[in-house]
This record gives C-alpha cells, sequence and structure tokens, in this order.
C-alpha cells in the first residue's frame, strides 16, 4: 500500500509539475537568458511574503539606529538603482513597474541582496571596505536584481515543493498548498542566506552585466569586483556576500568571456 502510495503521489506530483511548472520567467536578453524553470507558486505569493521580510528588517534596523544612515551614500546607491531599473524591461516587461525599494544599513558585513519583487538592500560594509567604485556597486546591484528577475527563490521553494510532495504521502495538491501556506513563516533571514545553484549564479551573472552594461556602467568593473571579493578571502575576512555567492578564478574567467557580448551595449549606452 505504501509503494502504491509513493508512486500515485510522484506520478501527481510530475502531472503538476508538466501542467504548469515549466516556464522561463526572462527572455534571453543579448546574453540569452531563458532556460526553463519549475515554477509551482505565483510570483504574488513570494513577493507578498519578501515585501513583508523586508518590511521587517528595515523596521529592526531604524528601532536600532542603522537605516540608511548615511544620507550621500544612500543617494548614490539610489542613483545607481535608477538606471538599472529601466533596463530590466529587456529581460521583463513588467519588472520596471515592480514596488522597488532601495535602502542601506549601516553594518560591517559585506553584504547586498534583492529580494522578490525589488526589494534591494545594502549593507555599508560592502561599499566602504571595498571601496567600491560606482561601477562595481552597479555590477552587485544588477547581479542581485538579476536573481530576482529570474526568480531564482521561487524556484528554489518550487524545488523543494515538488520534493517534499513527491516524498510525501498525502496528495500532491495537499502538499503545493500547505507549502504555499507555509511561505507566510518565512523570514527575511531565508530570503538573506539563500545558497543558489551554480546555475543561478551564472545567470545572475550573465544578466547582471547585461543590465551594468545597458545602464551605461563598465561591465569590466565585474572584474575588478570579484578580484576584490577573492582578495577579501584570502585575506581571511570573509565577506557575508561569499557565504552565498561563491567567488573564484573560474568566475573571473566567465565574467571576461562575456565581457564581448554587452560592451557594445556600454559603448552604445554611452553615445
Amino acid at each position: 500500500m505504501y509503494t502504491f502510495r509513493f508512486l500515485a503521489t510522484i506520478s501527481i506530483s510530475l502531472w503538476l509539475v508538466t501542467l504548469t511548472g515549466c516556464a522561463t520567467t526572462t527572455s534571453g536578453g543579448a546574453v540569452g537568458a531563458n532556460r526553463s524553470q519549475l515554477l509551482l507558486i505565483s510570483s504574488e505569493q513570494l513577493e507578498q511574503t519578501a515585501a513583508q521580510g523586508y518590511s521587517q528588517l528595515k523596521s529592526e534596523a531604524a528601532q536600532q539606529g542603522e537605516l540608511n544612515k548615511n544620507e550621500k551614500m544612500l543617494q548614490r546607491v539610489r542613483a545607481i538603482a535608477d538606471r538599472i531599473k529601466p533596463q530590466t524591461a529587456v529581460f521583463r516587461p513588467d519588472a520596471p513597474g515592480w514596488k522597488w525599494e532601495v535602502n542601506i544599513i549601516d553594518s560591517d558585513q559585506l553584504n547586498a541582496f534583492c529580494m522578490p519583487g525589488g526589494k534591494i538592500m545594502f549593507y555599508s560594509g560592502l561599499i566602504n571596505q571595498l571601496k567600491l567604485t560606482d561601477e562595481e556597486i552597479a555590477v552587485v546591484m544588477g547581479h542581485e536584481i538579476a536573481h530576482a528577475l529570474r526568480e531564482h527563490s521561487r524556484e528554489q521553494v518550487s524545488q523543494a515543493i515538488a520534493a517534499q510532495t513527491a516524498l510525501g504521502l498525502g496528495s500532491a495538491a495537499f502538499g503545493l498548498s500547505q507549502a504555499a501556506t507555509n511561505l507566510a513563516g518565512i523570514g527575511y533571514q531565508a530570503f538573506i542566506a539563500t545558497h543558489f545553484s551554480r546555475t543561478d549564479e551564472a545567470e545572475a551573472d550573465r544578466i547582471g552585466l547585461e543590465l551594468t552594461a545597458r545602464a551605461g556602467y563598465n561591465p569590466r568593473a565585474g572584474v575588478t569586483l570579484w578580484q576584490k571579493m577573492m582578495k577579501a578571502k584570502s585575506g581571511g575576512q570573509l565577506p557575508e556576500f561569499l557565504s552565498t555567492h561563491p567567488a573564484d578564478a573560474t568566475r573571473v574567467q566567465q565574467i571576461e568571456s562575456l565581457l564581448p557580448t554587452v560592451l557594445p551595449l556600454y559603448e552604445a549606452a554611452k553615445r
């Protein structure tokens, strides 16, 4: 009986995936980022959860006197975001209309992220300690926005749902419903600490560099950024950013290989 129910559950799961789960969240752009993804929950569900988590994070930072303390830095980061946001339409026509937010937490952490729906947070330590240029900030921001455009968090949740449903004893429909309900319990820590796959990271690098170039920032900064990251790592200072975005020489080589594709976009943007 157990085997029958297990196989039946897998069959239903696979049927649901075939019926509703295979799609791509973005157009390919010049870098070609439009693989098929497993998507079993709606964007709206995850964006609502992310917005709640982001509000909680801001509230806690404000209570500690750490939110947007440096007005000059805040204006700088928001100005970069304002140049990148319109370029997201290349990959998703709906993205420029997201309810974007850009804030800075005053902290020694070397970290930054973009939650689903365009909720961006930079930590001042990333900018100050690595002495990031505007171009390097743009690369970080483009990379993080790319994760949101490709909905990598939604894809990871969907993969977890599929695995849980396939291994569970209940029906696939119950598994999907229960998992969607459980989204309400996801805190902002889950979004901050997300460990993306190598595929996710490669896609974010590709899309992020194209966004950087289209916004008029030199994409060569992608190389200098990750060199700074690796130097910080080798110096015994492991940036929080690297706990979820591993950096190595291979990554720099991959970014360098993208430059012939994105540099013409940068030159066109300058003109």
